[in-house]
């Protein structure tokens, strides 16, 4: 099974970190957000290892369970992975028939990292070369492999860990998106590799294991979980809306609302992040921002148990065609065909129910009523 411990400065933020130095310290103590859709990467990970475990004759395998996750899907993707797979290690082993293939392996590339390692999903390692694949399920943006730095230190921990055994002279690279039709490669020397750890890598990953160095927003912020908070981000954000909304004549050009339409998806993004930052922390007693307040959100009544109202109603006297569509009709059309919220709470009250809302942070003029909630000790109110 894939392995879910990570380190600070992880090959998987590897981008981030690398960009933005000091954002790894100050997001190590946030907790991590689990997503469906890292669940249903973690199950197609599963099942590719064992896939790629079965194909190299390892035996008492357990069969992965995808639980309820499209299990047809996955098959059929993590199908595409392996023949790729059982191409690049046929390949390999036609010129070096003791090549040593790992699945799932950690990587240890603390020599230019402090405590760094990852967790390679393959890689390949022979005479004159190391191969390394790597396995997304997403099917968000398509990944390069292209100077990729996960990949790079992958490669840095197979040839710390494996490069006495092996005359390594070539890292091939290659990210595989089945869900995106997608295969990513890219080829470097062991020697320049080598080159960007000793004069890249290291010294950046100093400043970021001490939480230094400059704040850089961009592409890498996507995953980061000061996203909502981050000042360097919201610099950013701003100076791209005065760029293009600064001055405007009365009727925009054409290329002008092409300009605003390429920046709406990341701006809408960023406002969406600050707001969920914003929500959380009020929601949590860890702020009250001026102006807004947390309220419930309105939830509809529904049926508790539809089938105790219709055979009530059906003692009543009213017809099954009436009650039921498809399904128990809903509660606006049941009070309309009852004679109003009285005689339909007199008949089948007991079975309706009006869950209680979510919290949400609103305005002050929202008429809804502000949750009085319990205040944590490290309450601040923000004007």
């Amino acid at each position: 099974m894939p392995n879910t411990q990570h380190a600070l400065l992880s090959s998987s933020s590897a981008n981030r970190w690398l960009e933005c130095p000091p954002s790894a310290m100050l997001e190590k103590d946030l907790p991590d957000t689990v997503t469906e859709f890292a669940l249903e990467g973690s199950a197609a990970h599963a099942v590719a290892e064992f896939k790629v475990r079965k194909y190299l004759g390892e035996t008492d395998l357990t069969p992965p369970v995808t639980g309820h996750f499209n299990a047809a899907e996955i098959d059929r993707h993590t199908d595409t992975y392996l023949y790729y797979v059982i191409d690049r290690i046929e390949e390999i082993r036609k010129v070096c028939s003791d090549a040593l293939v790992l699945i799932e392996q950690r990587l240890d590339y603390s020599s230019y990292v402090k405590d760094g390692f990852g967790t390679g999903d393959l890689v390949i390692v022979a005479d004159k070369v190391i191969q390394v694949i790597d396995f997304k399920y997403g099917q968000g943006v398509p990944v390069s492999a292209e100077d990729n730095p996960q990949m790079k230190l992958y490669a840095l921990g197979a040839i710390s860990q494996y490069g006495y055994l092996y005359d390594i002279r070539t890292v091939r690279m290659s990210i595989v998106q089945p869900r995106l039709d997608s295969i990513s490669e890219w080829e470097t020397s062991v020697d320049a590799l080598l080159y960007w750890a000793e004069h890249t890598l290291k010294p950046i990953a100093e400043f970021a294991a001490n939480g230094k160095g400059e704040f850089k927003a961009g592409e890498h912020c996507r995953f980061c979980k000061l996203r909502g908070s981050c000042d360097a981000r919201a610099d950013m954000m701003l100076e791209a809306v005065k760029a293009d909304f600064g001055f405007a004549p009365a009727v925009m050009s054409d290329d002008r609302i092409i300009e605003i339409l390429s920046l709406s998806s990341d701006i809408q993004k960023w406002l969406s992040d600050v707001f969920a930052y914003a929500q959380a922390k009020a929601i949590s007693g860890a702020k009250r921002w001026n102006g807004y307040k947390v309220v419930e959100s309105t939830k509809k009544r529904r049926y508790s148990d539809a089938a105790a109202a219709a055979n009530r109603l059906l003692k009543e006297g009213y017809p099954l065609s009436k009650l039921y569509k498809q399904t128990l009709i809903g509660l606006t059309d049941m009070k309309n065909l009852l004679g109003g919220d009285k005689r339909m709470n007199e008949l089948i009250g007991e079975w309706i129910v009006k869950p209680k809302g979510e919290l949400i942070l609103v305005p002050d003029t929202d008429k809804r009523e502000e949750v009085i909630l319990s205040i944590n000790d490290d309450f601040e109110e923000v004007k």
